[in-house]
C-alpha cells in the first residue's frame, strides 16, 4: 500500500494514463495487424489505380498503376495481362515478349523501337502496350 501512495505523490505520475495491461496488449496487436496488412507478400503485385479513356471512337486507352513486392533479381512487369514480378534482365534487354504479357490465345510481337509490345487476338483485334 505504501508504494501506491508514493506513486500518487510523484509529479510525473499523472502524465501517463493508468490503463490495464490488456488495453496495451490490444493496442499493440492492433498496430501490428495494421502494419502487416499493408505489406505485400514477396513476389506478388496488386493494382492500385486503373483509368480508362474511351473518348476516341474504336479506341480505349487504359492506364494502370501496380504496387509490387518483388524478390531480388526481379522487377515489376506483366504476365498473362496481369501485373507480376519478372526477371529484371527481360526489362533491361527490352525483350518484352519473354515475360509472356499476352493471354494464352494471343500472339505477342515487339514494337519496332522496342518501346512496348502488341497482343494480337485470333479475331484480329490488337492491343498495344507501351512502356514509359
Amino acid at each position: 500500500m505504501a508504494s501506491v501512495s508514493r506513486l500518487g505523490r510523484r509529479k510525473d505520475a499523472s502524465r501517463w494514463p493508468r490503463m490495464s495491461s490488456s488495453f496495451w496488449a490490444v493496442l499493440l496487436l492492433t498496430a501490428l495487424l495494421l502494419l502487416y496488412c499493408g505489406q505485400l507478400a514477396a513476389g506478388t503485385c496488386e493494382i492500385v489505380t486503373l483509368d480508362r479513356d474511351s473518348s476516341q471512337p474504336r479506341r480505349t486507352i487504359a492506364r494502370q498503376t501496380a504496387r509490387c513486392a518483388c524478390k531480388k533479381g526481379q522487377i515489376a512487369g506483366t504476365t498473362r495481362a496481369r501485373p507480376a514480378c519478372v526477371d529484371a534482365g527481360i526489362v533491361r534487354k527490352k525483350q518484352w515478349c519473354e515475360m509472356v504479357p499476352c493471354l494464352e490465345d494471343e500472339g505477342c510481337d515487339l514494337l519496332v523501337n522496342r518501346s512496348g509490345w502488341t497482343c494480337t487476338q485470333p479475331g484480329g483485334r490488337v492491343k498495344t502496350t507501351t512502356v514509359s
